[in-house]
C-alpha cells in the first residue's frame, strides 16, 4: 500500500506543477462586460421590455456563433439587459429571429435546449468558473432552472431536477421574441459585499439553425462550460437581506397492493416536509422529515448484458443543491459516496428501485467564501427487516478549497453505523467508513482537465488493501484532443454508501480524437476517435481488454453519425451468463476475444419528427450478438411529444449454452395541457427480467413550487401477464416563505 501510494503522490507532484506553470490566468481576455444599475421604477414581468430601466446599464450583446461556425459574430443579434432593487435580480432578453416558427416540444418546465428555440443564462456569482446557477426560457414562457458543478464539462455536470422559486415570463413581436424574468436574492447563493460576478448565455435559433454564446465557446467545448464566462459588474452589491426560511410541508396517501406475497391491499398515509434556511447568502442549511419521494420520476430500464451492477442517476429534490460536494469524489467506477444508497434499495426481482424509509436528514452546504466550499450531512434510516436491513446512520462530510484558477482539493469522510446488536448478523456490519483526498485539475482556457484521487475505507472485517487510487489527464485543443487514466481498486476496498461495481485490479484508458471542419458541404464537423481499456488483476494478470475505434459525423443540420469498430477480450473469472437470464452459464477461468460493428444516427431534433437508430452486429463471446437501438419521437407543439424507445438484442451462443431474444420496449407520452399541469405515463417491457411497468404520473403546479402529484404504478409479469404489484399515490407539497 504505502509504495502505491508514494508512486501516485509522486504522480501528482510531477504533473501538478507543471500545470500550474500554464496560462492560470485569474482574467480570461473579456470584453468590458456588461454593468447593472439598481432600479428607479417598477418592473412588470410580462416579457415585453417595455420599462426605461432596463436600459439604464450596459446589455451583454454581440453574441459569437458556436454552431454551425465557432470563429465569427452571430447574425441574428441577442441582447440581454440586467438590473435589481432590493429583493430581486432582474434579467430581460430580446431574440432576433428570421421569423415566428419557433420550436417548442411542450409546455413542461425544464424543458432539454436540443432541437428547440431557448435562451438560458449562466450565473457565478462566487467567480470560480466551477459552480453556476442556471435560468432560462423560451419564446412560449416556459422555464427552467437547473444547477451546473464542475466547470460544466460534461453532460453528468447539469443538474436539471433542481427546483426553486422564480418568475418569467415571453413575448413574440415580428421579428424577435423577449423574455423578463425576477430571481430572488433568497433563491440563489452569493457573496456578500461583492459587484463582480461572472455571466454567461448561450442561445438556441432553430431557424437560423444557429447556437451562439456571449462568451466565445470553441465548437468542440461543451456549450454551458464555466471556463468560458463574461464579467458583470453591480453599481452596487446585492444585499442578501433577512435570513430566509422556507418550509415545505406534504401530505400524501397511497393505496397498494403485493399480489405476488399476496397481501391484503394496504393504505397509508404520510406527512413530513423540508425546510431550506439561508444561513449566509453562501450557506444553506436543507432539513427534511420523514421525506417522500414518491413523485420521482420512475427510473428507465436497462438490458443488462455486463456483469455489473448498473448506475442509475440520483433523482430526489433534497440531495441535488451542491450534491458535487459529496457525490463527485473518485470517478464513476469508484464512488465512495452515492446518495442513492441512502433510503433506496434494489429489487432484485424487477430491478427497480425499493423504498428504505428515511426518518430524517440535515445538509449544510454551500461557499464559506470564494475559495472554501464545506458539506455536511446526516441522515436516519429506519430498518428493514424484510429486506435484512437494521437502522443506519449516514454522516458525509466534504469540504473542497479552490487552487489556482478553476482547480481544487477536496476531503470527504463518510460514514455508515449502526447501532443495532448484530449478533449473529453476517450480512451487515457495525459501520463501514470512508476516507478520501481528490485534486481537481481544470486550466483556466478548459484545455486541461483531470483528477487525481486517494481513498480509504474501514470496517470491521477488513482484509487486504481496502484502498482505492486513480488519475486522468485530458487535453482538448480546437483539432485534436488525448488523455488517459489510470484507476487501483484493492482487494478488500468497500465503499458501502457508494457505487464500485468491481475491485481488486487495475486499469489504465489512453484515449484519443482528431476533429476536421469542411469550409463548404453538408458535413460540420468529422473525424476519428480512438478509446481503449487494459484491465488486470494481482492473481489473474490481464482479464479485460478493449479498442474502440470509430468515425464521428456531425451535420449542419444538427444530424449526426457515426462508425464504430471493436475489439473486446474478457476473462471470466467464474461462470457467467451473458444474457443474464438464469441459463446454463459459460464457464470461467476462461478467456474470450471478440469484434462487432455498430452505426448510430441522430436525425434532426428540430424536425415534427425525428428518430435515432443504432444497429450492432458481431461476436459476442463464444458466438454472436445481433441488436438494434432505435428512439422515435413525434412532437405536437406545445401540447407535448410521444417518443418511442426499443432495444432489441438477439444472442446467439452454441449448445449448450443458451441463447436468447431480449426486447426492451418503452414509450413515453408526455402531455403539457398547460404551462402548470402536465401528463408523464411512462410503459416499459423488459423481457429479461419477465416485468411489464405502467407508471402515470399528473403534476399540478397550483402555486410557484408546490405541486399535487397523483402517481400510478402497475408491475406485471410478462409471462402470464399476472399483476405483481400496484400502487396510487397522492401527495400535495406547498412552499412556504417566512
Amino acid at each position: 500500500m504505502l509504495k502505491q501510494l508514494l508512486l501516485l503522490l509522486l504522480l501528482v507532484g510531477t504533473v501538478i506543477p507543471v500545470f500550474s506553470q500554464m496560462a492560470f490566468s485569474e482574467e480570461l481576455s473579456e470584453e468590458e462586460g456588461l454593468y447593472l444599475r439598481k432600479l428607479e421604477e417598477e418592473i412588470t414581468i410580462d416579457g415585453q421590455l417595455d420599462e426605461t430601466a432596463w436600459f439604464t446599464g450596459r446589455p451583454a450583446d454581440g453574441f459569437w456563433e458556436n454552431f454551425p461556425s465557432d470563429t465569427s459574430r452571430c447574425d441574428w443579434k441577442t441582447e440581454i439587459y440586467m438590473t435589481f432593487d432590493e429583493t430581486n435580480f432582474y434579467i430581460g432578453a430580446k431574440c432576433y429571429a428570421p421569423g415566428k416558427d419557433y420550436v417548442v416540444p411542450s409546455l413542461r418546465r425544464d424543458y432539454r435546449a436540443g432541437g428547440s428555440d431557448n435562451i438560458t443564462f449562466l450565473l457565478d456569482p462566487f467567480r470560480d468558473r466551477t459552480n453556476a446557477f442556471v435560468f432560462g426560457m423560451n419564446p412560449f414562457g416556459v422555464m427552467r432552472e437547473a444547477l451546473i458543478s464542475n466547470g460544466g464539462n460534461n453532460g453528468g455536470d447539469w443538474l436539471g431536477e433542481w427546483d426553486n422559486k422564480w418568475r418569467g415570463a415571453s413575448a413574440i413581436f415580428d421579428d424577435y421574441w423577449s423574455c423578463e424574468i425576477a430571481i430572488p436574492f433568497s433563491t440563489i447563493r452569493f457573496p456578500e459585499g461583492q459587484t463582480d460576478w461572472y455571466f454567461n448565455s448561450y442561445r438556441f435559433d432553430t431557424q437560423s439553425n444557429t447556437r451562439s454564446t456571449w462568451q466565445p465557446i470553441p465548437q468542440n467545448q461543451m456549450i454551458m462550460s464555466l471556463a468560458y464566462m463574461g464579467n458583470m459588474h453591480w453599481e452596487e452589491a446585492p444585499k442578501a437581506g433577512k435570513k430566509s426560511i422556507s418550509l415545505i410541508p406534504y401530505l400524501s396517501g397511497a393505496v397498494q397492493t403485493d399480489y405476488e406475497e399476496g397481501l391484503p391491499t394496504e393504505s397509508t398515509f404520510g406527512v413530513g416536509g423540508d425546510a431550506k434556511i439561508a444561513v449566509t447568502s453562501g450557506l444553506n442549511l436543507d432539513l427534511t422529515v420523514n421525506p417522500d419521494f414518491s413523485q420521482v420520476e420512475v427510473d428507465r430500464q436497462v438490458i443488462n448484458l455486463s456483469r455489473f451492477e448498473v448506475f442509475f442517476p440520483e433523482r430526489r429534490q433534497f440531495f441535488l443543491e451542491n450534491s458535487d460536494l459529496f457525490g463527485t469524489f473518485g470517478d464513476d467506477q469508484v464512488n465512495p459516496f452515492f446518495s442513492r444508497r441512502i433510503g433506496v434499495s434494489q429489487d432484485t426481482s424487477t430491478g427497480g428501485a425499493i423504498s428504505n424509509p428515511i426518518y430524517y436528514g440535515a445538509r449544510l452546504s454551500g461557499k464559506l467564501d470564494n475559495n472554501w466550499r464545506v458539506g455536511l450531512m446526516n441522515m436516519q434510516t429506519a430498518s428493514d427487516d424484510q429486506n435484512g436491513l437494521p437502522s443506519y446512520n449516514y454522516t458525509v462530510t466534504a469540504l473542497q478549497r479552490k487552487m489556482f484558477s478553476r482547480s481544487n482539493l477536496g476531503f470527504l469522510f463518510v460514514n455508515k453505523q449502526t447501532f443495532a446488536d448484530l449478533a449473529g448478523d453476517t450480512l451487515n456490519n457495525a459501520y463501514n467508513r470512508v476516507a478520501g483526498l481528490d485534486y481537481n485539475l481544470a486550466s483556466a482556457d478548459n484545455k486541461w482537465n483531470g483528477k487525481f484521487y486517494f481513498h480509504h475505507s474501514f470496517s470491521p472485517t477488513q482484509g487486504n488493501n481496502p484502498f482505492s487510487h486513480g488519475a486522468r489527464v485530458d487535453y482538448r485543443e480546437r483539432r485534436y484532443a488525448f488523455g488517459m487514466e489510470q484507476r487501483y481498486v484493492g482487494e478488500e476496498y468497500d465503499a458501502e454508501v457508494g457505487f464500485v461495481p468491481r475491485k481488486n485490479y487495475w486499469q489504465i484508458n489512453p484515449r484519443g480524437e482528431l476533429f476536421f471542419y469542411p469550409e463548404k458541404g453538408s458535413i460540420n464537423r468529422h473525424g476519428p476517435r480512438f478509446r481503449s481499456r487494459f484491465l488486470w488483476t494481482p492473481e489473474e494478470g490481464s482479464t479485460d481488454r478493449l479498442m474502440f475505434l470509430s468515425w464521428d459525423i456531425s451535420f449542419t443540420n444538427t444530424s449526426r453519425l457515426s462508425f464504430d469498430l471493436v475489439n473486446e477480450y474478457v476473462y471470466l473469472l467464474e461462470d457467467f451468463d451473458p444474457t443474464n437470464t438464469d441459463a446454463t452459464p459459460l464457464p470461467g477461468t476462461m478467456g474470450y476475444t471478440y469484434n462487432r460493428f455498430s452505426m448510430e444516427y441522430n436525425s434532426d431534433s428540430r424536425k415534427t419528427f425525428s428518430y435515432r437508430v443504432e444497429p450492432t452486429v458481431g461476436q459476442f463471446f463464444n458466438g454472436y450478438r445481433y441488436g438494434l437501438r432505435t428512439n422515435i419521437t413525434w412532437r405536437y407543439q406545445p401540447l407535448g411529444q410521444i417518443s418511442l424507445t426499443t432495444n432489441y438484442s438477439y444472442i446467439d451462443l452454441p449448445d449448450p449454452y443458451a441463447s436468447a431474444s431480449l426486447f426492451l420496449i418503452g414509450p413515453r407520452i408526455d402531455l403539457t395541457f398547460s404551462k402548470s399541469i402536465f401528463l408523464t405515463t411512462f410503459l416499459q417491457y423488459n423481457s429479461q427480467v419477465d416485468n411489464f411497468n405502467v407508471n402515470a404520473r399528473l403534476q399540478w403546479r397550483f402555486a410557484p413550487v408546490s405541486d399535487f402529484f397523483l402517481v400510478y404504478t402497475d408491475n406485471y409479469n410478462s409471462l402470464d401477464w399476472l399483476v405483481k404489484n400496484r400502487s396510487i399515490v397522492a401527495k400535495v407539497t406547498y412552499w412556504l416563505n417566512t
